[in-house]
């Protein structure tokens, strides 16, 4: 009991998320923390996890005729600094390399924090017709960001893993066409694969990304009670390709700037993941996207071990395709691996002992509810395949369920303020005014506007929920990390 006590989560979610999140990181070995602040270490199942969800998205770039590169770890300032406003956004957040050994270098070298400057130095290189477009690249690496808000493993790192695909046309439509093409793509993947529910939608000007003309955005709802934005695409429209000089002549033989996209998902959606499905118990995962599905765990009494064993490791060979793993370990008790296994967040535990072998069954339990039921082993396979797709859909419902309850329209300021106040994605109208979004900011606590949905339902004659001027659209509100 000791034991289980030091090794299990000591606090419950829904009272104390942080430190909950906390523990269930490390317990059930995801990640550790690095000497330098804001960077950790990836451990086997989370890396994996990440293995998974990259070959999917790899998968529908590749579909897309995306192919994969990779350019410099090291930027020269001057390249950095050379499209304004998007070295203006990532200022505060660049690392520098100012020194080789004890020799200062002649020009500081920015540790990337994204890849458009080095990129886009290329292209201008590379593109000269029509005929070299589109051109469609991305990378699979890590950047650095430097920020100075509290990190938080997963969610807020300074270093994290990500795709960054970077795609040039000839046209305005075939680009944003693409770009939202793009988001639809990650959608289905956390929904189908991570069993995550988003909101869809366009950021406000305030929020795009430095240097493109428009970001589209996944938002999601974490079970403290704060938003965060997913994976997201943007139109950078002619911006880079003007500040880089990509140009290429038309059919027509004359001389066009090109149109840019530029999309990623990060590391940040393990933490999501694992935020929002872990439950007291600690780690939960999605079967699709789990390392191992199943885990074996034989109840041995002794002069029975052998005939156990047998019919485990027979079991395991039944279940080859649920990446179905035999714990053999002889040093734990099969009542320490269970509670091990629950921490690890593994889909389906199946026990089996003497009396199971006598029966030819053996008994399986859902790491989601906890329930635990009796299975032939001739129909194991079958029962376990039916079971994994149940939790997958309970997982997502779940969330869904989450999501839908928190997401909350205003009636006017005061019971915009309120809701906010109760933790609620506030769906509002907004006079288009930076100056509303600040006072809202200022007034909330640090409520912002995470994205406006698509489908735009603003109502005639609607009042902007802060000033009472003519609204100009719909936003979602929210804090956020």
């Amino acid at each position: 009991m000791k034991e289980k006590d030091q090794k299990g989560i000591t606090v419950k979610k829904n009272e104390d998320f942080s430190e909950w999140y906390t523990q269930m990181i490390q317990k059930a070995e995801l990640a550790d923390y690095s000497p330098v602040s804001g960077c950790i270490v990836f451990r086997p199942t989370a890396y994996a996890v990440w293995e998974k969800i990259q070959c999917l998205v790899d998968k529908e770039l590749k579909k897309r005729g995306v192919k994969n590169s990779y350019f410099p770890l090291l930027i020269p300032e001057k390249l950095l600094t050379q499209e304004a406003e998007h070295f203006k956004g990532f200022t505060p957040e660049v690392a520098w390399v100012t020194h080789a050994g004890n020799t200062k270098l002649d020009e500081r070298l920015a540790i990337r924090p994204t890849s458009e400057t080095i990129m886009y130095y290329f292209y201008s290189r590379w593109i000269r017709s029509w005929r070299d477009l589109p051109l469609k690249l991305n990378q699979w690496q890590s950047v650095v960001r430097w920020e100075f808000k509290h990190p938080v493993p997963f969610l807020r790192t300074r270093e994290f893993l990500w795709n960054e695909g970077h795609t040039v046309y000839a046209t305005k439509e075939e680009a944003e066409e693409e770009v939202k093409d793009i988001l639809e793509m990650y959608r289905k993947i956390l929904e189908e694969e991570m069993a995550l529910p988003s909101l869809p939608g366009k950021k406000t000007p305030a929020e795009t990304f430095a240097g493109a003309e428009y970001t589209l955005s996944l938002e999601l709802y974490l079970p403290n009670g704060k938003a965060i934005q997913g994976p997201d695409a943007h139109h950078d429209g002619q911006k880079f390709a003007k500040a880089y000089d990509i140009k290429f002549l038309n059919k027509e033989g004359k001389e066009e700037y090109a149109w840019q996209n530029t999309f990623a998902i990060t590391t940040r959606m393990l933490g999501v993941m694992f935020a929002i499905h872990g439950d007291d118990k600690g780690l939960v995962l999605p079967p699709r996207v789990a390392p191992v599905k199943v885990v074996i765990v034989p109840i041995l009494f002794k002069g029975k071990e052998k005939k156990v064993m047998n019919a485990a490791k027979q079991l395991q060979k039944k279940l080859k395709n649920y990446d179905c793993l035999l714990d053999d370990r002889k040093q734990y008790t099969a009542g320490w691996k269970f509670n091990e296994w629950e921490l690890k967040g593994v889909p389906l535990r199946i026990e089996i002992g003497p009396k199971d072998v006598e029966k030819k069954q053996a008994i399986i339990a859902r790491r989601d509810t906890g329930e635990k039921l009796p299975v032939k082993i001739g129909d194991a396979a079958k029962k376990v395949e039916q079971l994994l797709e149940d939790i997958q859909k309970s997982l997502y419902d779940k969330a869904k369920k989450l999501l839908d309850k928190n997401v909350a329209k205003a009636k006017n300021w005061e019971d915009f303020v309120k809701k906010i106040e109760n933790k609620k994605i506030v769906v509002a109208p907004w006079c288009g005014e930076e100056e509303c979004l600040d006072f809202i900011k200022a007034e909330t606590s640090g409520a912002k506007t995470l994205n406006m949905p698509f489908e735009q339902k603003l109502k005639k004659g609607a009042k902007c929920i802060r000033c009472d001027s003519e609204a100009k659209s719909v936003v979602r509100f929210g804090k956020s990390y």
